[in-house]
């Protein structure tokens, strides 16, 4: 018998890369807050905040990460790297590109919630490459935790997405990430006031980076950030060799060309900061700077070793919509940006760091087709630039088709929805309508009920609005996207209910609203300003009215003394950003300023409008 003797594989055991992945809300941030408090790596003095991770406005408001992040911990001697991603799938983008930086995952999991739509998008994303899954069962003080459960959903959702066998022998561990603590056992009393069993876990489960510091150089960039001292930079893995500040490399194009830098800086991450270092070896997860023209995807290389790594695949766009200079009669009443230059600068400069967006050029100088993975998506960067001064118009969100095998496809979606019983029926009716067909029905017993759709993407767009309506506000509705199929050859989506549209210019009254408010729900508060074409609410009726809102009540020498002050309106209804974009219709624009959030038809004048559906209505007759 002959004994083969096998090459032990070297590795770097004083450093695990994991990423933090979950449904929205699942607290993956909070989770990461505790991990670096109690790890020690940040000054004593300096005390954490409160989703330390999402320093963006938004993001600390909606409560929801919008862009990757990355951080590092001490833990005996071991550096841990960790990446908190996004949960919501308008920004897989970012998740997809950050499974090649790891090797494992957090896969954090509501103890009530249990497995969402976007648990199933992440951890479909993790497995596809083949990471080691640690499984944190989060929130186990709420009174509904039903833990034990949950797990058997997530071992059933493991072996759904095709997991073999090593990535079903996943640990679990149960914690109350804001309650600082953690335990290997399901019951909320064995808790413990530590992370080290998750910690632990990682160091013993999650395999250590091979240590191949010695063979030619191969980093590749998965994210990109920008400075306007150093100028864009490449964030990624160093998953060959060594970088050093000074280096010439060369930077292998995604086209295939290949250009030669100078390496100026390097930066790695411990706690809340980058630290400026001057080498980084295989393993390392590292930001390098010196080349203005780096991409997502592209590899750093020796100037004689160009071996590049495999292309990053990053999804394509699936919804799109028209960004236009505001027009509108208000136009540069309140915005810093008006004009199509600073516009097009400010979505280039987009793109410097969001891969997953599009911008393409239209006939007009005055508008550009913006394209996103989702509603969220593009709405999160129109609210930016409002924040930022710019004013702009937007149109009603379109989804993106294409061609499979010579098929026209449409985008369909996964659809998760928690309901009261009660509400069942309609929501059943609903997505029907919507062309939603019905995968699964879950009866809890307990008065709720889950059901998952696939509905065509184009069906939900304003559809969130009517659920909620619908459900009373007591439903929850989840979703992402699933997949192209062929497309539906029929209307699919939309407003049913007309506009009331402002016939004149002025401020709104009282006296006015009070006499629209039976024809439908109202927009506009008494003082708005508003203009002629201006959208002011929703009719109760299909189509559209034109109504004034501005009218003042007449003067007259016989007045009761407290008759006025007993005219009471109802409280109008203020839409926000994304219930705006909803309740567009294909003849409408969101007007957008720092200040203000509009509604509009494209053509002011009633006149013209009635031309145009007249003309329509016979084109259709024809």
């Amino acid at each position: 018998m002959r004994l083969v003797r096998r090459n032990k594989v070297k590795t770097r055991n004083d450093i695990r890369n994991v990423a933090i992945i979950a449904h929205v809300d699942h607290g993956k941030t909070s989770l990461v807050n505790e991990l670096l408090r109690q790890s020690h790596t940040l000054d004593e003095r300096i005390e954490i905040q409160d989703r330390v991770m999402d320093s963006d406005a938004i993001e600390r408001e909606r409560g929801i990460t919008i862009l990757a992040k990355n951080t590092a911990i001490r833990y005996h001697d071991t550096r841990i790297n960790i990446m908190d991603t996004p949960g919501h799938s308008d920004f897989g983008g970012e998740v997809e590109r950050i499974m090649k930086m790891v090797d494992g995952v957090l896969l954090v999991v509501d103890a009530y919630e249990g497995t969402m739509p976007q648990t199933r998008f992440v951890l479909k994303k993790a497995l596809e490459q083949r990471l080691t899954p640690i499984v944190v069962v989060n929130k186990i003080d709420k009174p509904s935790a039903r833990p034990s459960e949950v797990v058997d959903e997530v071992l059933e959702l493991f072996i759904e997405l095709g997991a073999d066998d090593d990535q079903l022998e996943f640990p679990v561990i149960y914690t109350s990430a804001v309650n600082g603590t953690s335990s290997l056992s399901d019951d909320p009393a064995d808790q413990a006031e530590t992370m080290d069993p998750i910690y632990d876990q990682i160091i013993a489960h999650i395999p250590a980076p091979i240590d191949n510091s010695d063979e030619p150089l191969q980093f590749q960039v998965s994210l990109l950030d920008y400075n306007e001292y150093v100028g864009r930079i490449g964030i990624g893995r160093v998953f060959r060799g060594t970088i050093r500040v000074g280096d010439q490399v060369s930077l292998l194009k995604l086209d295939g060309t290949a250009k030669n830098f100078r390496v100026t800086k390097i930066f790695g991450f411990l706690g809340l900061d980058k630290v400026e270092i001057k080498e980084a070896r295989a393993g390392d997860l590292i930001a390098v700077s010196g080349m203005e023209d780096i991409f997502v995807g592209e590899t750093i290389t020796p100037v004689d070793h160009q071996d590049g790594l495999p292309t990053l695949f990053i999804d394509e766009p699936t919804l799109q919509m028209t960004f236009l200079v505001n027009n509108s009669p208000f136009a540069g009443r309140e915005g810093k940006f008006v004009t199509s230059r600073k516009i097009e600068e400010r979505l280039m400069s987009q793109l410097q760091t969001d891969v997953s967006l599009r911008v393409e050029n239209t006939e007009s100088p005055d508008a550009w087709v913006v394209s996103g993975r989702g509603e969220l998506h593009l709405s999160i960067l129109i609210e930016n630039m409002r924040r930022e001064g710019y004013e702009l118009q937007v149109s009603r969100p379109k989804v993106i088709e294409k061609e499979v095998e010579g098929v026209t496809c449409e985008p369909f979606e996964r659809v998760q929805i928690d309901t009261p019983e009660e509400y069942m029926g309609s929501i059943i009716e609903s997505l029907g309508q919507r062309k939603g067909e019905m995968l699964d029905m879950i009866n809890s017993g307990n008065g709720q009920v889950r059901l998952i759709f696939l509905v065509p993407a184009r069906g939900l767009i304003g559809y969130t609005t009517e659920f909620m309506s619908m459900t009373r506000g007591y439903g929850i509705i989840n979703h992402t996207f699933d997949q192209y199929l062929p497309k539906i050859q029929t209307s699919l989506g939309g407003r049913r209910n007309g506009a009331l549209v402002s016939v004149d210019n002025g401020k709104a009254t009282t006296y006015s609203i009070m006499s629209v408010e039976e024809r439908g729900t109202v927009f506009v508060e008494p003082g708005t300003d508003v203009y002629a074409g201006m959208i002011v609410g929703e009719n109760s009726r299909e189509n559209d009215l034109t109504v004034n809102v501005t009218k003042a009540k007449q003067m007259t020498n016989v007045r009761s003394a407290n008759k006025d002050q007993t005219s009471v309106i109802k409280k109008p209804k203020i839409l926000t950003l994304e219930e705006s974009l909803q309740f567009l219709n294909d003849d409408e624009y969101c007007e957008v300023t720092p200040e203000s959030i509009r509604l509009r038809k494209q053509l002011l004048e009633k006149g013209e409008r009635e031309r145009v559906a007249k003309r329509k209505k016979w084109a259709e007759q024809e």
